[in-house]
């Protein structure tokens, strides 16, 4: 009588009941990473949520922490209608608004063009390209309101746009052309084939699949233009002429600080912004999903 073999003990056999999971966090580990975690967002909120807060307290508490006595919109009604915030408003969206389009435009064309092309001048131009990125805008002021003054452009909107695509299209420009170089330019000749121009290429082909780059340079062209103090102050001057960067100075003199509308201003502000960085975000997304399921 002949004894069968013994079957293989399973390898999970060998492993013991008791052994730590690679990769898993020990309740210690865990509840610190979730406390620092928490506490990076409170730090992050607090200045937004303290903003929102003072717009809501009446001027008499505006520098109180005590945020939730006598809550009122005045501050929002009286910027409304006793200011021209509505103007600076305006102005500030239409500056902002063709500083996108014309910066979206002039850096995705200037990115494939240095993506794709040869042409003398080409090391040229990145580095100047390159360059003005590093000149601070304390030292540009005066030399770009002198050419703005020239040009008569001063206290005109053109003027800003002008102004702020000089600090948008350069890094954006870079920005597209790295994003230009990881097209395959097989995509790039098989327009050629079909006979399409090079802009022609460049707008029915290429640009559909950079709705990433496209979407990250709309909104730092958005910011720069929104958020932008310097220069508008500079530029501008009247209500009738003003962005919000120079309108939101008025709250601000030397016998003190109107708090409340301040505040206010800050929050409806922000809103734009946010907005945008949505749209962004959100095509950004789907620019992404959209390249990695063509494959």
């Amino acid at each position: 009588m002949t004894t069968a073999p013994h079957a293989p003990a399973p390898a999970s056999a060998n492993v013991p009941v008791n052994a730590p999971l690679r990769g898993r966090r020990s309740p210690l580990a865990s509840a610190g990473l979730h406390v620092t975690l928490v506490v990076a967002s409170v730090i992050a909120v607090f200045p937004v949520l303290w903003v929102l807060l003072t717009s809501l307290k009446p001027a008499a508490y505006a520098t109180s922490t005590d945020f939730f006595k006598d809550t009122t919109f005045e501050n929002y009604t009286g910027l409304l209608r006793d200011t021209p915030f509505l103007t600076w408003f305006g102005n500030s969206l239409l500056v902002a608004g063709l500083s996108t389009v014309l910066g979206v435009f002039v850096a995705a064309t200037t990115g494939y063009a240095v993506s794709r092309f040869r042409f003398p001048g080409k090391r040229g131009l990145m580095w100047t390209l390159l360059i003005t990125q590093m000149f601070p805008v304390a030292v540009l002021i005066v030399p770009i309101y002198n050419i703005m003054s020239s040009m008569g452009l001063l206290n005109r909107p053109a003027g800003l746009v002008i102004t702020y695509l000089t600090i948008s299209v350069p890094f954006c420009a870079w920005m597209m052309k790295g994003f230009f170089d990881t097209i395959p330019r097989e995509i790039d000749e098989s327009g050629q084939v079909d006979g399409l121009t090079p802009f022609g290429t460049f707008w029915r082909l290429i640009l559909p699949l950079a709705k990433p780059g496209i979407a990250v340079t709309a909104f730092y062209s958005f910011v720069t233009a929104w958020g932008e103090v310097a220069y508008a102050s500079a530029f501008m001057v009247g209500d009738e002429n003003m962005t919000l960067a120079g309108g939101l100075q008025k709250f601000v003199n030397q016998y003190g600080a109107q708090w409340g509308p301040m505040a206010a201003a800050s929050v409806l502000i922000a809103i734009p912004a946010a907005l945008v960085f949505l749209f962004a975000q959100r095509h950004l997304v789907t620019g992404v999903s959209a390249g990695a399921v063509k494959g």
